[in-house]
Protein backbone atom coordinates (compact mmCIF):
# COMPACT_ATOMS: atom_id res chain seq x y z
CA UNK A 1 0.00 0.00 0.00
CA UNK A 2 1.42 3.42 -1.16
CA UNK A 3 1.17 6.32 1.28
CA UNK A 4 0.26 9.55 0.11
CA UNK A 5 1.37 12.63 2.24
CA UNK A 6 -1.04 16.03 2.77
CA UNK A 7 0.94 18.17 0.08
CA UNK A 8 -0.13 14.99 -2.93
CA UNK A 9 -3.68 15.21 -1.67
CA UNK A 10 -3.90 18.98 -2.56
CA UNK A 11 -2.59 18.59 -5.69
CA UNK A 12 -4.52 16.05 -6.55
CA UNK A 13 -7.12 18.64 -5.21
CA UNK A 14 -9.03 15.88 -2.94
CA UNK A 15 -11.64 16.39 -0.83
CA UNK A 16 -13.04 20.08 -0.83
CA UNK A 17 -9.86 20.94 -2.83
CA UNK A 18 -12.00 19.75 -5.65
CA UNK A 19 -15.44 21.33 -4.61
CA UNK A 20 -16.95 23.87 -6.30
CA UNK A 21 -17.93 26.95 -3.92
CA UNK A 22 -15.24 26.28 -1.53
CA UNK A 23 -12.94 28.92 -1.37
CA UNK A 24 -9.25 27.72 -1.60
CA UNK A 25 -7.43 30.85 -1.02
CA UNK A 26 -7.77 33.56 1.62
CA UNK A 27 -8.42 31.77 5.08
CA UNK A 28 -7.11 32.83 8.18
CA UNK A 29 -6.55 30.25 11.20
CA UNK A 30 -7.82 31.36 14.48
CA UNK A 31 -6.31 28.61 16.54
CA UNK A 32 -4.34 25.49 16.40
CA UNK A 33 -5.13 22.50 18.85
CA UNK A 34 -3.33 19.37 19.88
CA UNK A 35 -5.60 15.98 20.29
CA UNK A 36 -2.50 14.25 21.42
CA UNK A 37 -2.74 11.86 18.53
CA UNK A 38 -4.08 11.71 14.93
CA UNK A 39 -7.47 10.97 15.21
CA UNK A 40 -9.77 13.08 12.94
CA UNK A 41 -9.58 13.55 9.49
CA UNK A 42 -8.51 16.88 7.39
CA UNK A 43 -11.90 18.84 7.02
CA UNK A 44 -9.97 20.19 3.31
CA UNK A 45 -8.94 17.05 1.91
CA UNK A 46 -10.69 14.96 3.80
CA UNK A 47 -8.39 12.17 3.69
CA UNK A 48 -5.51 12.85 5.83
CA UNK A 49 -5.74 11.94 9.60
CA UNK A 50 -4.32 15.01 12.05
CA UNK A 51 -3.18 15.28 15.10
CA UNK A 52 -2.38 19.44 15.38
CA UNK A 53 -5.66 20.95 13.90
CA UNK A 54 -5.50 23.94 12.50
CA UNK A 55 -8.97 25.80 12.47
CA UNK A 56 -9.47 28.23 9.02
CA UNK A 57 -12.22 30.52 8.92
CA UNK A 58 -12.99 32.54 5.37
CA UNK A 59 -15.45 35.08 5.16
CA UNK A 60 -16.77 33.73 2.22
CA UNK A 61 -17.20 29.84 4.05
CA UNK A 62 -20.56 29.88 5.92
CA UNK A 63 -21.12 26.49 6.66
CA UNK A 64 -22.13 25.59 10.20
CA UNK A 65 -20.19 27.09 12.36
CA UNK A 66 -17.90 28.70 9.39
CA UNK A 67 -14.50 27.02 10.55
CA UNK A 68 -12.82 24.09 9.11
CA UNK A 69 -10.51 21.85 10.88
CA UNK A 70 -7.47 21.24 8.69
CA UNK A 71 -3.91 19.74 9.11
CA UNK A 72 -0.48 21.71 8.23
CA UNK A 73 -0.15 21.41 4.55
CA UNK A 74 -3.77 22.31 3.52
CA UNK A 75 -3.85 25.12 5.93
CA UNK A 76 -0.69 26.54 4.57
CA UNK A 77 -2.38 26.31 1.27
CA UNK A 78 -5.55 28.05 2.56
CA UNK A 79 -3.80 30.46 3.71
CA UNK A 80 -1.49 31.12 1.08
CA UNK A 81 1.41 30.80 3.96
CA UNK A 82 3.06 27.35 4.30
CA UNK A 83 5.72 28.42 6.36
CA UNK A 84 3.17 30.40 8.92
CA UNK A 85 1.55 26.81 9.51
CA UNK A 86 4.76 25.34 9.93
CA UNK A 87 5.87 27.16 12.33
CA UNK A 88 2.66 27.46 14.34
CA UNK A 89 2.59 23.60 14.03
CA UNK A 90 6.39 23.22 15.18
CA UNK A 91 4.91 25.49 17.93
CA UNK A 92 2.55 23.07 19.07
CA UNK A 93 5.01 20.51 18.95
CA UNK A 94 7.70 22.27 20.86
CA UNK A 95 4.65 22.78 23.80
CA UNK A 96 3.56 19.29 23.71
CA UNK A 97 7.01 17.96 24.34
CA UNK A 98 8.00 20.78 27.30
CA UNK A 99 4.22 19.70 28.47
CA UNK A 100 4.85 15.80 28.63
CA UNK A 101 8.38 16.92 30.64
CA UNK A 102 6.76 19.19 33.00
CA UNK A 103 6.08 17.29 35.48
CA UNK A 104 9.05 15.34 35.98
CA UNK A 105 11.05 18.90 35.81
CA UNK A 106 12.93 19.74 38.88
CA UNK A 107 10.62 21.37 40.93
CA UNK A 108 11.83 23.00 44.44
CA UNK A 109 10.01 22.87 47.53
CA UNK A 110 9.16 26.59 49.22
CA UNK A 111 8.89 27.22 52.78
CA UNK A 112 5.54 26.25 53.22
CA UNK A 113 6.31 22.69 51.56
CA UNK A 114 4.78 23.30 48.46
CA UNK A 115 6.27 22.54 44.80
CA UNK A 116 7.12 24.74 42.99
CA UNK A 117 9.08 26.20 39.98
CA UNK A 118 10.68 29.13 37.87
CA UNK A 119 9.90 28.71 33.83
CA UNK A 120 8.78 31.58 31.37
CA UNK A 121 9.28 33.94 33.29
CA UNK A 122 6.60 32.79 35.77
CA UNK A 123 6.33 31.18 39.14
CA UNK A 124 4.29 28.17 39.71
CA UNK A 125 3.26 26.88 42.99
CA UNK A 126 1.07 23.60 43.42
CA UNK A 127 -0.54 23.47 46.79
CA UNK A 128 -2.61 21.36 48.89
CA UNK A 129 -6.34 22.65 48.92
CA UNK A 130 -9.40 20.78 50.44
CA UNK A 131 -10.29 17.70 48.36
CA UNK A 132 -7.37 17.65 45.97
CA UNK A 133 -4.69 19.93 44.45
CA UNK A 134 -4.46 23.51 43.20
CA UNK A 135 -2.13 25.78 41.50
CA UNK A 136 -0.93 29.50 41.69
CA UNK A 137 0.81 30.99 38.61
CA UNK A 138 2.26 34.18 39.13
CA UNK A 139 5.10 36.71 37.28
CA UNK A 140 5.93 40.27 38.62
CA UNK A 141 2.45 42.12 37.91
CA UNK A 142 -0.43 39.30 37.92
CA UNK A 143 -1.22 36.35 39.93
CA UNK A 144 -3.79 33.80 38.60
CA UNK A 145 -5.50 30.70 41.12
CA UNK A 146 -7.14 27.74 40.10
CA UNK A 147 -10.62 27.61 40.20
CA UNK A 148 -11.31 24.05 40.70
CA UNK A 149 -9.29 21.50 42.78
CA UNK A 150 -7.18 18.50 41.07
CA UNK A 151 -7.28 14.96 42.17
CA UNK A 152 -3.27 15.03 41.94
CA UNK A 153 -0.71 16.79 41.80
CA UNK A 154 0.38 15.84 38.67
CA UNK A 155 -2.43 17.17 37.45
CA UNK A 156 -2.79 20.47 39.08
CA UNK A 157 1.19 20.75 37.62
CA UNK A 158 -0.42 20.02 33.98
CA UNK A 159 -3.33 22.71 34.47
CA UNK A 160 -0.59 25.20 35.52
CA UNK A 161 1.21 24.45 32.72
CA UNK A 162 -1.85 24.53 30.15
CA UNK A 163 -2.55 28.17 32.08
CA UNK A 164 0.80 29.13 32.19
CA UNK A 165 1.19 28.62 28.05
CA UNK A 166 -2.48 30.64 27.54
CA UNK A 167 -0.75 33.76 29.04
CA UNK A 168 2.24 32.94 26.97
CA UNK A 169 0.51 33.25 23.66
Amino acid sequence: MMLINEEELVSSKRGKWSTAGIPHKGWVCIDIEDLGEPVIECEMCESQKIRFVHYMKHPEYQNGDGLLQVGCICAGHMEGDLSASHAREASMKSRASKRKRWTSRAWKISSNGNPFINADGYRTTIYRRADGWAWTVADHLTVSHARRNFKTRDEAKLAAFDHMTKLLS
